[in-house]
């Protein structure tokens, strides 16, 4: 059963990398995944495999005088229970972990009848001056969009999704978000043609994982410029970590990434390579 657990997680991680979404990094507060009887939000993995939403059970929907609608299927989530064994060399009772899973619908979008129980808090913030003349600049920028718990670069239609400003703590993780997205976005094949964008790569590609090492360093770049690096730096390394491990810490891959991140940067803040020098 577990086994059959892992596949399901890594595909639902697949899909989800796939469509240019990065779960493990949300510095957004607003929009997580929280189960609708407690409010509670999922943890670990789930935060991964699940869309910001409210979720329940069939039978906690079922309880509460709800129903799913026709036809909606099912997410699945995971959690650990402890299983009672006995050691067969001493005889002595032991507990065993043991992954399980189990289908959640979201009620706001799946289910009729019930009510949603959030009350998401917003930040009140104001903009910071030096990251939206940067963002102002980009001169043939892609069309942005808000939607909360949301931030992807799709070249398809070279726009991109991010959180709105009110959905963090911290408004620097905001621009920094921001900065990864246009970043993405100068990979488009009318700007700088960068393989991991003009090329579609999948999860595991190395083309794939070195332009999230582009997007993140170009964004670090793009904070440092707009005067915010020391507050973001901190989850970008992490980030950026998380990757080169994938990546079998090739350290070259940092002088590579960077290279093309500075590119993009440049691109962004309109400066050619005469005017570097």
């Amino acid at each position: 059963m577990s086994e059959k657990i892992y596949e399901m997680v890594t595909n639902r991680m697949i899909q989800l990398l796939e469509k240019g979404i990065v779960p493990w990094r949300r510095p957004w507060r607003v929009g997580a995944a929280v189960n609708w009887k407690s409010q509670k939000p999922y943890r670990g993995i789930n935060t991964m495999l699940l869309e910001p939403g409210e979720y329940a059970t069939f039978k906690q929907i079922s309880e509460a005088g709800g129903t799913v609608k026709k036809g909606e299927k099912g997410q699945f989530v995971v959690f650990w229970t402890w299983l009672d064994k006995e050691d067969e060399s001493s005889g002595k009772p032991v507990k065993i972990p043991f992954l399980r899973y189990y289908n959640v619908f979201d009620i706001n979008k799946q289910c009729e009848g019930l009510q949603s129980k959030r009350n998401d808090q917003i930040y009140e913030h104001d903009p910071i001056e030096e990251a939206e003349k940067i963002c102002a600049n980009y001169i043939d920028a892609p069309r942005v969009m808000f939607a909360s718990g949301r931030a992807f670069y799709r070249p398809s239609t070279d726009s991109i999704s991010v959180p709105p400003l009110c959905d963090y703590t911290k408004p620097e993780e905001y621009y920094s978000t921001l900065f990864h997205e246009h970043v993405h976005s100068t990979g488009h094949v009318k700007r700088l043609n960068r393989q991991g964008i003009a090329e579609i790569a999948a999860f595991g590609d190395e083309s794939y994982s070195k332009e999230e090492l582009v997007a993140e360093i170009g964004a670090a770049m793009l904070c440092g410029v707009a005067g915010i690096d020391n507050t973001t730096l901190e989850n970008s390394a992490a980030y950026v970590g998380s990757w080169l491990r994938k990546l079998k810490d090739d350290k070259r891959l940092i002088i590579q990434a960077a290279g093309q991140a500075q590119k993009a940067a440049d691109y962004i803040l309109g400066i050619s390579f005469e005017d570097a020098f």
